[in-house]
């Protein structure tokens, strides 16, 4: 052993630390100081280019229609010259109802269809909710005649086209009437309003129900006894579909009543009595594709997609008229589907 060596000194866990340390800064010199950027803004929830996404840039030019609660403007969009429909909800909506229409707008910009209303953006406004839509220069086809089969067909292939787009990404329109079908001067038909008719349509005709129009209702729709309270939204359009191309035809509304009559007749007329068909001067084909759209049971009624390879359709269809993905429809159904 060595000899007596004072101990070693050990750091005490709870030595303090000396508080009179301090660490020299550098001189500041003004001349190199440089600003700190700001924090990046976030993005613009509009799809639409700045300049756009603006309702001051828009100019009303006049009114293409009106309802209870709204009126739909043609408008300009200054800065482009681009023309545009802007609807107008009027109404002070609470926040359930306000984050409801923000929430379906939202689903709407993401539909982009040659033959659905192309929606582009949605302001509130001073209390006003206003949505800018794609503008139809022919305007809607309510009061339309067409009694040449071959247009029928072809505005039939295009209306279906737009449903069968819809119905595959699970959205479903639940008002299909004539005046929700608009048509431009290119001929090309596109389904407006789809997708916020729990609110929108509700604003825009005084003959509403709380969803969809009663003269276009599905039986099983209006009477719930009809089907065991089980409602397929896509086959009640496709019921619709048929009672809008039926009335095409026929140049006036297929049921014994006015679609303006009351709400008891109009219900008497759609759930009691047989569904209306195509008179006999119409062709086969004709007659079995309504019948095809207008079967009180739903589980009967076609689907867009087979409706699409319908004769009646495919018959007048020329090589640029194939629906998209016509490969992955369903197979080819019988040529005629009633007795």
């Amino acid at each position: 052993m060595r000899g007596n060596q004072p101990p070693v000194p050990t750091a005490s866990p709870h030595r303090r630390r000396k508080t009179n340390l301090t660490l020299p800064m550098p001189p500041r010199v003004p001349s190199l100081a440089v600003p700190l950027p700001l924090p990046p803004t976030s993005a613009p929830s509009s799809s639409l280019p700045p300049t756009l996404a603006s309702s001051s840039s828009l100019e009303r030019l006049n009114r293409i229609g009106s309802g209870s609660g709204g009126t739909v403007y043609k408008v300009i969009h200054r800065p482009t010259g681009k023309l545009y429909a802007l609807k107008v909800i009027y109404g002070n909506h609470d926040d359930t109802v306000r984050n409801q229409i923000c929430r379906e707008i939202e689903i709407l910009r993401d539909v982009d269809y040659p033959n659905v209303v192309k929606c582009h953006d949605m302001f509130d406004h001073a209390g006003e909710i206003q949505v800018l839509l794609e503008y139809m220069d022919g305007g809607s086809l309510e009061g339309t005649h067409i009694h040449q089969e071959p247009s029928l067909a072809d505005l039939s292939r295009q209306i279906l086209s737009g449903l069968h787009y819809l119905h595959r990404r699970k959205i479903v329109h639940r008002d299909i009437k004539p005046s929700n079908l608009l048509i431009n001067s290119r001929k090309q038909v596109k389904i407006a309003d789809f997708g916020v008719s729990r609110i929108l349509a509700q604003t825009m005709d005084p003959c509403n129900s709380s969803v969809g129009t009663i003269a276009y209702m599905s039986p099983e729709r209006i009477d719930t006894d009809i089907n065991q309270g089980q409602y397929d939204g896509c086959a009640g359009d496709i019921w619709s579909f048929g009672v809008s191309i039926l009335e095409f035809y026929l140049g006036r509304f297929p049921f014994a009543v006015g679609r303006q009559g009351d709400w008891a007749s109009l219900m008497y007329a759609i759930c009691m009595s047989q569904p209306p068909e195509a008179p006999p001067t119409a062709s086969r084909e004709l007659r079995d594709f309504i019948g095809c759209c207008l079967q009180r049971d739903p589980a009967k009624r076609w689907t867009a997609a087979q409706l699409l390879r319908h004769h009646f359709v495919t018959q007048n269809m020329t090589a640029n008229q194939v629906p998209p993905q016509a490969h992955q429809l369903l197979p080819p159904p019988p040529l005629f589907s009633s007795s």
